[in-house]
């Protein structure tokens, strides 16, 4: 009789537990529970799939944050934003992160006796942030044409490149789009298309500071001084909007003597993404207005359910609260001056990319990253390939670099985009140079002719 063996431990080697070798359910739920390590590893596998988000220079959306910042989100993901009686320190602090917006933007209430009277509000994006703002210009046109406004389609007058979230409120809420088309070598709206689409029904006027399609500012000045003009002279009285997602948080600080904001008394509104160049993790965005006087009241709701009178003019209801927990920890972290140092480095970057690849004598560059951190350039003429071969070339590096067509009015205009952000070194910037340099070798010797046209994997 042999000797008793000690109990040998269970062997649970990863990959060899629970449905290793069936396929994962994705269609349905499974009949069975799963050992929560092997549901972890099945998943976290099937993401290793996705490209690198640190290597995704399409998007503006930010992919690095502070480990702290990382703690204090994951602390507060249970927290419902819109219970403000149960979390009561959230609620201030999303309050906190509006006024130093409006502070940044040079909002009018912001009195002395009352620091917390900004009027805004943080939103999912600026998705959310957009129609917000497009609901209260259309509604305060429809308190100025009166009872009239019944039977009239009200208009909104925007460039052609503007982001597709315009066109959703656009079309959910029965605005005509009035779009102002693009030109071959002009990818911003100027003042003189403006004053010839406007009218008694144009509930606003949308600028951008910092074009999705390029990264340039449009001259939102010059538009409110035409629109002042027309004004003075007994003329329509028209409002600006300023969509300024991805530059509200990079031009207060590198160009603080532009006026844009609120400075210019036909702006009425903003919008911005806390997610992209406020260097917080998706998805926040703010919206503020200049004054109480154009969020109409009719917008606001009252709930009580949740304990004490609560107002909200949101258009989602329960979010999680740690996303602008994330936004007040960067305003903390960095203040003005951090959030300087932030963006002079993003610039520095940029504009060395934008310098190389005008050196090469391939492109020529439409935005050298001067303006906020975005590099967009076009090939320079025919080499016998595309900006999407450049682009697909590039995939085979772990780049996202993406290439797209242009608007109405310079759809034949193709156009490559670098987003240089927070987590973008300048080593990974060299180290992008050195690839790119590889694949226009490659190209030059291929010539595939637009092989990829067809493909355009990146969209707007």
């Amino acid at each position: 009789m042999s000797p008793t063996r000690p109990h040998a431990p269970q062997v649970a080697p990863a990959y060899t537990g629970r449905l290793a070798m069936a396929p994962v359910p994705s269609l349905r739920l499974p009949d069975d529970a799963m050992d929560p390590d092997a549901a972890y590893r099945f998943i976290h596998d099937e993401l290793m799939l996705d490209g690198s988000s640190r290597l995704n220079l399409a998007t503006f959306v930010t992919t690095w944050m502070d480990p702290q910042a990382e703690r204090l989100m994951a602390e507060t993901f249970d927290k419902n934003m819109i219970d403000k009686d149960e979390y009561p320190a959230t609620a201030a602090i999303e309050q906190r992160c509006v006024c130093m917006v409006a502070d940044l933007f040079h909002a009018e209430d912001l009195r002395d006796d009352d620091p917390s009277s900004a009027i805004g509000v943080s939103t999912i994006g600026s998705s959310e942030a957009v129609m917000l703002a497009g609901l209260a210009m259309k509604w305060r046109w429809r308190e100025r044409v009166g009872d009239k406004w019944k039977g009239r389609t009200p208009n909104l007058v925007m460039g052609a490149n503007v982001q597709v979230v315009w066109e959703k409120f656009c079309r959910y809420f029965d605005v005509e789009a009035r779009y102002l088309p693009m030109a071959e070598d002009r990818y911003v709206i100027t003042p003189e298309q403006v004053l010839d689409n406007i009218d008694e029904d144009t509930i606003g006027v949308v600028a951008i500071l910092g074009t999705t399609y390029t990264g340039e500012l449009e001259p939102i000045g010059e538009i409110c001084a035409a629109l002042d003009k027309l004004a003075d002279g007994g003329g329509l009285d028209i409002p600006v909007h300023v969509d300024a997602a991805s530059g509200g948080f990079v031009v207060p600080f590198l160009h603080p003597d532009l006026e844009w904001d609120f400075r210019l008394p036909r702006v009425v509104s903003i919008n911005v993404s806390g997610h992209k160049y406020g260097l917080t993790y998706p998805g926040i965005g703010f919206v503020v207005w200049r004054s109480a006087e154009y969020l109409p009241e009719g917008l606001v709701f009252h709930v009580n359910y949740l304990g004490g009178d609560m107002p909200t003019f949101t258009l989602n209801f329960s979010r999680p609260g740690n996303q602008v927990v994330g936004q007040y920890y960067n305003f903390l972290r960095l203040g003005r001056g951090g959030y300087l140092q932030v963006m002079q480095s993003l610039s520095q970057t940029a504009r060395w990319l934008g310098d190389q690849l005008r050196e090469s004598e391939h492109f020529e560059v439409v935005a050298d990253g001067s303006a906020i951190p975005v590099v967009s350039f076009k090939l320079a003429g025919d080499f016998g390939y595309t900006e999407f071969d450049i682009s697909q070339a590039l995939r085979a590096f772990g780049w996202q670099v993406p290439a797209y067509t242009m608007p109405e009015g310079a759809t034949d205009v193709t156009m490559l985009r670098i987003v240089v952000r927070e987590g973008f070194s300048a080593d990974l910037a060299r180290a992008l140079h050195d690839d790119m340099v590889t694949v226009l070798s490659h190209l030059d010797e291929l010539k595939p002719r637009g092989h990829f046209n067809q493909l355009q994997p990146f969209a707007h």
